[in-house]
């Protein structure tokens, strides 16, 4: 057909994929960031309207400058007790990623995710929100529990799915679910706590509740749907929500720019919505706290719903299913320019004369028995490794608040075919 043919007179249309600037193999060179001075950045009332602050979703709030020093209006002036137990809420999470990470190598279990190189962003927002205050988080925002003081234990007994874990074996290893922590359950599917966020806050609003919600995805989950349709909820119903999307750099194997960022900031997408956007140095734990406290602040005030986008990086594989070395050059994390947040806080601290390195060292000693010894008490309750260890029948368990005819039907044929086999599996 005619219209099937080029023009000539037109030039042909192209393409464009995206792709990141070094692989396997590349030397590293992140030049291209733009990264402004410590204390550059503004920070408006947290009732000025989202339009009169638009260019804070393109620059980057910073508060640690390169000296260690705490600059500029973001500064939230904590106290140095406050400090020292950011820093080791952050230091606690890393040994506990170490040990659980080594754990799933030595076959104890079957996944695990570090968040190495992004302690800030869940320690920080922790330490800024109330406890009461709902979290809805996505699969690394472990330093929630963690900062809030849960049980190392009770999160063990879930990653090794044995008979203390309160989950019974029914979620995958590290999505946790604690409702006595504001810990909503994390979801493998991306991007599913964005909408129950929402809807959670919007129903704290309605009934004149004081309590607000704060939810968290990757960059890569702002190209699902479920992104949107909460942010425009949100936007309506002016719901008291805090949107944190953890840029750090990369999906398992793609990099951020299939998510749009090579056209704009993540925190850009919060302006089409007329909601308040930021966008913080997720590698600076007072930078987070600052604006997790300023978004709630906001957000408690009526005035609507915050978007923050932390710039950050993955400084290791996504998971222990993934190894980033086919993907990404080596120099990648050593090379990133916002540096290692715990070194950071820590330098602080010690620049100003609250900290040193002999007390840093002993509290990672300490930290590292701490976790030793809690993962000796969980394997108590047995490892996912030695096989099954609730009752199979509790399987159907927890689904209905009642149990429907076809799962008892199920039940009943499961438990008849399990007892013809002589299988050993246990039933109540």
């Amino acid at each position: 057909m005619a219209g099937d043919l080029p023009r000539a007179n037109l030039q042909p249309l192209t393409l464009h994929v995206p792709e990141p600037r070094f692989r396997p193999g590349d030397a590293v060179d992140f030049v291209d960031i733009d990264v402004p001075p410590a204390g550059s950045a503004p920070r408006p009332d947290t009732a000025d309207r989202p339009d009169s602050f638009a260019p804070l979703a393109y620059t980057l709030i910073r508060v640690l400058d390169d000296d260690g020093q705490a600059v500029g209006p973001w500064n939230p002036r904590l106290s140095p007790d406050a400090l020292r137990k950011m820093l080791r809420s952050m230091a606690l999470v890393r040994a506990f990623d170490e040990r659980m990470f080594r754990a799933q190598r030595q076959g104890k279990t079957s996944f695990y995710m570090k968040c190495t190189g992004e302690e800030a962003i869940a320690v920080a927002a922790a330490q800024a929100l109330d406890y009461e205050d709902m979290c809805f988080p996505s699969y690394r925002q472990q330093g929630l529990l963690i900062a809030r003081g849960w049980s190392l234990v009770d999160m063990m007994n879930q990653i090794y799915s044995n008979k203390g874990d309160r989950l019974q074996g029914k979620q995958l290893p590290i999505m946790y679910s604690v409702k006595e922590a504001g810990f909503f359950s994390i979801s493998g599917n991306l991007t599913t706590q964005y909408p129950q966020a929402v809807g959670w806050a919007m129903a704290s609003a309605a009934k004149g509740d004081t309590r607000i919600a704060a939810t968290w995805c990757g960059e890569g989950s702002t190209a699902e749907g479920d992104f949107h349709s909460a942010c425009t909820f949100a936007s309506v119903y002016r719901a008291p929500v805090i949107f944190n999307v953890v840029n750090n750099q990369w999906a398992i194997s793609s990099f951020s720019g299939f998510a749009g960022a090579e056209s704009t900031t993540f925190a850009a997408r919060a302006i089409g919505y007329g909601i308040a956007g930021l966008r913080v140095d997720g590698n600076d734990a007072l930078a987070v706290y600052a604006a997790t406290a300023w978004a709630a602040e906001r957000a408690r005030t009526n005035q609507g719903p915050t978007l923050i986008e932390h710039f950050t990086y993955r400084a290791e594989g996504h998971s222990t299913s993934d190894d980033p070395g086919q993907y990404r050059s080596a120099g990648e994390p050593n090379a990133w320019p916002l540096g290692d947040p715990i070194k950071r806080l820590r330098d602080h601290l010690i620049a100003i004369g609250e900290w040193d390195e002999e007390r840093h060292a002993a509290q990672d000693l300490e930290l590292a028995e701490m976790v030793k010894a809690a993962q000796k008490e969980a394997e108590k309750n047995g490892i996912l490794g030695h096989g099954l260890h609730q009752p199979l029948d509790s399987l159907f368990d927890g689904v209905f608040e009642e149990m429907p005819w076809h799962l008892r039907e199920q039940q009943a044929q499961m438990i008849a075919e399990e007892t013809a086999s002589g299988r050993p599996w246990a039933l109540k």
